[in-house]
C-alpha cells in the first residue's frame, strides 16, 4: 500500500516537516511512504481555465497523488483554518483523490488544529475522498519537545494515537483499493 504524506505548510520556520517525517517513520511500518512537500512542489497559485494547458509542476504531482492508495495530510491551523497553499493543492486535483482514504494530522495552539481538520473533512468530501474518523491533533506542539530538542516527548503518547489512526487508514485503504479494483469508481 502506498501512502502520500502531504506537508501542508509552506511557511519559513514551519513545523510541518518535523511532524511529517515523524509520521512517515510511523507509517513506514505499514505503508510504502511518499513524502510530498508542497513547498517543493511549486504549484502555481492561479488555477487555470478549462482550455489552459496543465503546468509541468501540476502534472508531476498528479502522478504521485494518483499512485497513492491513501493520504495523510499534515496541516497547521492558521486563523481557525488550514493554509491557502494546501487548499490550492487540493483544488488543482480531482480524480486523484477519488475513493481513497485520508488521515489528518493537525497542529496548532490549544485546539491542536481541530478547526483545520473539520474544514478539511468538508473539502475532502467534495473531492469524493473518505476521511477516517481518528486523527492526531497536536495542541501547543512546541511544548512537546525533549530537553535535547527531540520531538515528540515519549510521554506525549502520540505514537499510540498515530498507530490507531494508521491502523484505520490501512483498513480503509485496503477496502477501497479492493472496491476500486472490482468496480471502477464512478462519481
Amino acid at each position: 500500500m502506498r501512502l502520500a504524506v502531504i506537508i501542508g505548510s509552506t511557511r519559513r520556520g514551519r513545523f510541518g516537516p518535523t511532524v511529517a517525517h515523524w509520521l512517515a517513520e510511523q507509517a513506514a511500518k505499514q505503508f510504502d511512504v511518499d513524502l510530498v512537500d508542497l513547498a517543493a512542489a511549486n504549484l502555481p497559485t492561479t488555477l487555470p481555465d478549462a482550455d489552459d494547458e496543465t503546468p509541468q509542476e501540476v502534472a508531476v504531482l498528479s502522478s504521485r497523488l494518483a499512485a497513492a492508495d491513501a493520504f495523510a495530510v499534515v496541516t497547521p491551523e492558521i486563523n481557525c483554518s488550514f493554509p491557502a497553499t494546501l487548499k490550492t493543492a487540493l483544488d488543482w486535483y480531482y480524480e486523484e483523490w477519488h475513493a481513497k482514504p485520508v488521515a489528518i494530522v493537525s497542529y496548532g495552539r490549544e485546539s491542536g488544529g481541530c478547526h483545520a481538520t473539520a474544514q478539511l473533512r468538508q473539502v475532502f468530501t467534495e473531492l469524493q475522498a473518505v476521511t477516517i474518523r481518528n486523527t492526531v491533533a497536536l495542541p501547543c506542539y512546541w511544548e512537546q519537545f525533549t530537553a535535547d530538542g527531540g520531538w515528540p516527548r515519549p510521554s506525549a503518547g502520540y505514537e499510540a494515537t498515530a498507530k490507531l489512526m494508521l491502523d484505520q487508514l490501512v483498513w480503509w485503504a485496503e477496502a477501497l483499493q479492493d472496491a476500486r479494483t472490482r468496480r471502477p469508481y464512478q462519481p
